[in-house]
């Protein structure tokens, strides 16, 4: 397989292209790259590339019909303090799909994009100190 970009790429179906580059780059700090609505879009956040794909683009042309919805399936992004992301985007609206899940390696929680993509804000536990 040939690489040529230092990416690595997502493909989310939405149905609002424009609503969806709002969303991502107003609130999740992911930056416009390509902006082809309303068929098309792509957005980075660091090696991270969204490819935001509307009802007319070849992608989702391409998905069978049985698979067009929402999945199970999530992009994960780390954050530094998540009570604060949390508040940050419930002073601008946004609701999110359940409560704080604490577990072993951090706490997290799921947030739907506007066509209803899951977005996993994660904070890491931070690191016992090593015993030397």
């Amino acid at each position: 397989m040939t690489t040529t970009e230092s990416y690595a790429s997502v493909r989310y179906l939405v149905d609002d292209v424009q609503a969806a580059v709002d969303f991502y780059t107003g609130h999740l700090g992911f930056h416009l790259r390509t902006n082809a609505a309303p068929a098309f879009a792509d957005v980075v956040r660091g090696p991270l590339r969204l490819l935001l794909s509307g009802p007319a683009s070849s992608g989702a042309r391409a998905t069978p019909r049985d698979a067009t919805g929402p999945g199970g399936n999530r992009i994960h992004l780390i954050v530094d303090d998540l009570d604060t992301e949390i508040n940050r985007l419930r002073d601008v609206g946004l609701t999110f799909r359940g409560d704080v899940v604490s577990g072993p390696g951090g706490r997290q929680i799921l947030l739907g994009d506007p066509a209803g993509n899951l977005v996993e804000l994660f904070q890491p536990r931070e690191a016992a100190p090593a015993i030397l």
